[in-house]
């Protein structure tokens, strides 16, 4: 049975009743209409429940309208992403230095998220989850911050500008290393942290967390006339689109929903069998 709901926030979620679907996605807009958003995401061919979260609304605090936009890509489980979706904004927005410096008030959210992961593990289990986070500020400041390979990509001019970095076992391998871990290259398979896990930092994972780093990068960027689109996906698109085939596709549509639910199509197209998640926000109507 398919259940439609609208919340306030002008998203709509298609789900089945009874549980997750295999595939998900809505739309919405900032409270003046100028800044729109629009979200898709569909199950993998793994044989697993779906493990991708995702958040996309825009909230009234203290006089300033905030957008929030995540995706968060689970493994082992989808118990991890599903917590971060409840919580990681909220720990974000809770930090009392967030308005004056908001660089700090991310970075430590994350750290005592993923703390309160680990310390609620009997619950929560052994897996965990990628984070990509974005918070627009008034329309006007853009806030990003990643764990792991979920990827955020601007368009600026029609230029794809990525603003996150990718947490690879290759690429931070002195600090695995450094922390008493190895790094697997299996012929056939991807680098994994002690030939488990395919990224280097990531929330949870308590077996494997004093190898692994949970603190995120994070950049901002001031949105222009020259900004039109931002997009955030997990991996499950990244590994088979570039940034700018990924910010091409999103361009062409006016409807962020569509361009979601296109560059998920294309992405399944070139054969990708991961969880896809995608957020689309266009900030120009």
């Amino acid at each position: 049975m398919i259940e439609v709901r609208k919340c306030r926030e002008g998203v709509q979620v298609v789900k089945l009743a009874g549980g997750r679907s295999s595939s998900t996605s809505g739309k919405g807009r900032s409270h003046e209409g100028l800044v729109k958003f629009g979200f898709s995401l569909v199950k993998g061919k793994a044989n697993h429940p779906m493990e991708d979260f995702h958040v996309a609304k825009f909230v009234q605090i203290q006089g300033h309208e905030l957008g929030l936009f995540a995706i968060y890509d689970g493994h082992l489980g989808e118990n991890v992403p599903s917590y971060l979706q409840k919580h990681l904004f909220s720990n974000i927005l809770k930090e009392e230095e967030f308005w004056v410096d908001p660089r700090r008030s991310i970075s430590k959210a994350y750290e005592k998220t993923d703390q309160a992961i680990l310390s609620h593990s009997s619950d929560l289990g052994r897996g965990g989850s990628t984070a990509v986070t974005a918070i627009l500020i008034n329309g006007q400041r853009l806030w990003v911050a990643n764990v792991g390979d979920s990827r955020a990509v601007l368009s600026r001019g029609g230029k794809a500008v990525q603003m996150t970095i990718d947490h690879e076992p290759n690429t931070e391998r002195g600090s695995i290393e450094n922390r008493g871990g190895f790094v697997s290259n299996m012929p056939g398979d991807v680098p994994r942290v002690n030939g488990q896990l395919a990224v280097s930092r990531a929330f949870g994972d308590k077996s494997l967390k004093s190898h692994l780093r949970s603190d995120p990068d994070i950049e901002d960027s001031g949105i222009d006339h020259q900004t039109d689109v931002l997009v955030l996906a997990s991996d499950g698109l990244w590994k088979v689109l570039s940034n700018q085939e990924a910010v091409d596709f999103a361009r062409k549509f006016k409807d962020p929903q569509k361009a979601a639910k296109q560059l998920i199509a294309e992405a399944l197209k070139r054969d990708s069998k991961d969880d896809i998640s995608c957020v689309v926000v266009r900030f120009r109507g």
